[in-house]
């Protein structure tokens, strides 16, 4: 049974979505990904307890990494990527190469890209933290004004 739940954080609404296995997904409220039927509205749910107290704490500053049991599905592709994002350390950017190169296919930078985008787990899975090879901002699901502001966040100056 999946359960889901709602969080105000400073870049917007987040929708967070977990089953007894762990974390499905955090969408903000523009994306279009989340899926239609998000379960029941249960704020007492233990893994969206913990999902919102270590998104509070990352949001105070008190938090680098997140310690959550992921369920997101998607192909073997996405899982690896999804695993490589979760590496990328706080306050740091990778460029699409340096994640293809961390999955071990380097040639595979376009799909890396494509993956990056499904990442069903914004900010938890740090996919706000890959930018452009020139150091610029690329799309972001969230906006790209949400990806500039976690960046900022975690003390990343961008050019």
């Amino acid at each position: 049974m999946n359960h889901y739940c709602y969080y105000n954080s400073p870049t917007g609404t987040l929708t967070l979505q977990a089953n007894a296995q762990g974390l499905l997904g955090v969408w903000f409220e523009t994306q279009h990904t989340q899926p239609e039927n998000l379960g029941l509205l249960n704020k007492q749910q233990p893994i969206l307890i913990q999902a919102r107290v270590q998104l509070e704490e990352y949001f105070r500053g008190e938090r680098e990494y997140f310690t959550l049991p992921v369920a997101a599905t998607g192909t073997v592709f996405q899982q690896q990527v999804w695993s490589a994002l979760a590496t990328i350390p706080f306050g740091k950017t990778w460029c699409y190469q340096e994640l293809a190169n961390a999955i071990g296919n380097p040639n595979a930078v376009r799909a890396v890209g494509l993956a990056n985008s499904k990442n069903p787990i914004s900010i938890i899975i740090p996919c706000h933290r890959v930018i452009g090879k020139n150091g610029k901002l690329t799309g972001y699901a969230g906006g790209v004004e949400r990806k500039q502001a976690l960046l900022e966040h975690e003390g990343v100056i961008l050019s």
